[in-house]
């Protein structure tokens, strides 16, 4: 089965097909295709320079709308600067008054969100060992996990209180 190649030795004969009845093609037709100088890459360059042109196309009109989206955008903007621009005179004397008012009452609520709650005893306490642990055995923290659980019980504990009191 595999004692002949595929391909036979030497040169490859042409087969030309010898139809027994004619082609069918008037002699006009087999007159231009045989006085046609047109080959492959004359057709290949002459779609090749359809496409660049279509491409070129079709580029300008994207860029004629992006220039004309643009230039709508700006007079949008600009409309809007000059609506703004004719009404501040009026917002600024309206607005200091107010303004100061609104900083003086984020300097008050600033100020209460600064008082720190002092955290129960037994939480401080936990938070202070997990620490000394820590850096005791800088080398090995595995080692205090017994001191992790306890904080994180104060803190369970803690939590609970919470959600009770915010419930009830």
């Amino acid at each position: 089965m595999g004692a002949n190649s595929s391909k036979p030795s030497g040169s490859a004969p042409t087969h030309v097909w010898n139809g027994s009845s004619p082609a069918g093609l008037s002699q006009d037709i087999i007159e231009q295709l045989q006085g046609s100088t047109e080959n492959d890459a004359t057709r290949n360059a002459l779609i090749e320079s359809q496409v660049q042109r279509r491409v070129a196309d079709e580029l300008r009109k994207l860029q004629q709308n992006s220039d004309s989206q643009l230039s709508s955008l700006l007079q949008k903007a600009t409309a809007s600067d000059e609506s703004s621009s004719s009404s501040s005179t009026e917002k600024d004397n309206l607005s200091r008054h107010t303004v100061n008012q609104s900083v003086e009452q984020l300097r008050q609520k600033v100020e209460a969100r600064r008082l720190v709650k002092e955290v129960p005893e037994g939480v401080e306490e936990a938070r202070r060992e997990v620490v000394r642990c820590l850096r005791d055995n800088d080398r090995r923290p595995l080692d205090c996990w017994q001191e992790v659980e306890r904080f994180r019980e104060e803190v369970r504990r803690l939590e609970k209180g919470w959600v009770e009191r915010v419930i009830s």
